[in-house]
């Protein structure tokens, strides 16, 4: 896509870096949802201010938060990418290297969304429908018993009878909590399998039984990005793949999306609060870093500026949708304020 050119106050144009500073250029990692965005804010911040382009690169969003936590210092990464909200396990990771300043920036929303082939049937699933396609365990006339459907129809009659076989996020990334969340755990109790799965293994090992998947090969794990998804769905044409709004909608040609809980997967849907599985996107940020990696807290300021993160924005037309709570962001950006304890 065609970045958009912004005018920049010179005052907003910081001085180049300075000769003692071994290194100029921010290093990002983390997320495949997050990095188009970041990729995008980054070519902009590369031809408007007077600093070098950031190094954005993939890995998913636990591997950026767990490179972030490595440690201080010009050899490790300054910002982590994520499209789920950092765990209480990488803060203590962060506090073991000496990384005890961590800036959480919240730069909008996201759905995940359920594709096919285009040229394939329409879906119309509910959390229900997946977990009983993909857990290990289903209620099966009153009682548990192994997930033997084959088909999507075996399901659920009013789904096509097309194999099941579905390619989802693997663990390491942000996008896989969402789906454990929103749709794994949702169809569990929805179905009646999470007071069945409570009443045989107890509380806490029933709730976790919920995220068993079966292991005959009807759910795959994707380590890559979505378009390693897309090109494991031009391989098996009759296949589903989860997906972000954004990635769906810059392959509208090869891709069919399902509704969920009868809802179809918008910017708008998602604006409202309609479409039952989507997500905030953060970035996370190493506070001792600011100040020291030149312009890192300029382009962090202009990732959340409304040029670009508002709703009339690049990041906008690419699929973010825009944080109404923008401004609070912006406001705790400038004033480098580091996150609280977990809630």
């Amino acid at each position: 896509m065609t970045i958009a050119r912004f005018t920049v106050p010179a005052m907003a144009v910081a001085a180049a870096a300075t000769a003692a500073q071994a290194r100029d250029q921010i290093q990002i990692a983390g997320s495949s949802t997050v990095l188009p965005y970041a990729t995008i804010v980054a070519e902009a911040f590369g031809e408007n201010f007077d600093f070098p382009t950031p190094v954005v690169e993939g890995g998913g969003s636990g591997a950026g938060r767990k490179k972030l936590c490595e440690g201080v210092g010009e050899a490790t990464s300054d910002r982590a990418n994520s499209s789920s909200r950092i765990k209480q396990s990488d803060i203590d990771l962060c506090a073991a290297n000496g990384v005890t300043g961590i800036m959480e920036v919240r730069i909008g929303y996201d759905g995940i969304v359920f594709a096919s082939d285009v040229n394939g049937p329409e879906f119309a699933f509910t959390p229900a429908d997946w977990y009983n396609a993909l857990a290990a365990e289903v209620v099966k006339d009153g009682a548990l018993a192994p997930n033997t459907a084959k088909t999507w129809a075996e399901v659920n009659p009013a789904l096509p009878a097309q194999e099941i076989l579905a390619f989802i996020p693997g663990t390491k990334h942000g996008t896989r909590e969402v789906f454990d969340v929103k749709v794994l755990e949702a169809g569990c109790k929805a179905s009646g399998a999470e007071s069945a799965l409570i009443a045989a293994k107890g509380e806490e090992e029933g709730r976790a039984a919920c995220l068993a998947l079966r292991t005959d090969g009807a759910s795959v794990d994707i380590d890559g990005d979505y378009t390693e998804t897309l090109a494991r769905l031009d391989a098996n044409e009759g296949a589903i793949g989860v997906f972000g709004l954004s990635f769906y909608q810059n392959n509208t040609d090869k891709l069919r999306v399902a509704t969920m809980d009868g809802v179809t997967p918008s910017v708008e849907a998602i604006a409202s609060g309609d479409y039952p599985v989507s997500r905030p996107l953060y970035f996370y940020v190493k506070t001792a870093h600011l100040g020291v990696i030149p312009g890192l807290k300029d382009y962090i300021e202009f990732f959340v500026s409304d040029d670009m993160a508002g709703p009339e924005g690049p990041l906008a037309d690419y699929g973010l949708v825009s944080d109404p709570d923008l401004a609070a962001t912006q406001e705790a950006v400038a004033a480098e304020t580091p996150m609280g304890p977990l809630e």
